[in-house]
């Protein structure tokens, strides 16, 4: 019973999100002739396109759609604060930050993008950043508004 609440959970949220997962879907799509190949990520909850092109590197999520500028996800990564140098953390895997994104599009659908850019957009400030980075090293809190 527990597992089809949360397929039914992730099914109403994938649809809430759609119109994020399109930009995602169209950046991706524009993106194949130079070299992106999408896939299938059960784990990360999203249609991955790998080899995304364009960018500083890493990746961006956009509702169930992740763009990744290397050949996969399961790669290890810093944290934002990390980056930042307001702390010392170990490394996380990329995938599990994104996953978080990815959780987080879908509860809040299209308020996601100007939340997002409200709380100060890719920076080790931005409380979601904080709870993706958060997600990624423990597997709980991906939720931006939790206690950090």
């Amino acid at each position: 019973m527990r597992w089809l609440l949360r397929a039914a959970g992730y099914t109403l949220g994938a649809l809430w999100t759609l119109p994020n997962s399109v930009i995602g879907l169209l950046g991706g799509l524009a993106a194949m002739p130079r070299g992106a190949r999408p896939r299938w990520s059960q784990r990360d909850l999203a249609v991955v396109f790998i080899g995304y092109p364009w960018g500083p590197g890493g990746a961006i999520t956009f509702g169930n759609v992740i763009l990744a500028t290397g050949q996969d996800l399961d790669v290890a990564c810093t944290t934002y604060a990390h980056r930042a140098g307001w702390c010392r953390q170990p490394m996380m895997r990329l995938g599990d930050h994104e996953r978080a994104h990815v959780l987080q599009y879908m509860v809040l659908g299209l308020a996601f993008g100007p939340l997002y850019l409200l709380c100060g957009g890719i920076s080790a400030a931005n409380r979601f950043e904080r709870a993706a980075d958060r997600y990624a090293l423990t597997g709980r809190g991906w939720w931006p508004w939790a206690r950090d």
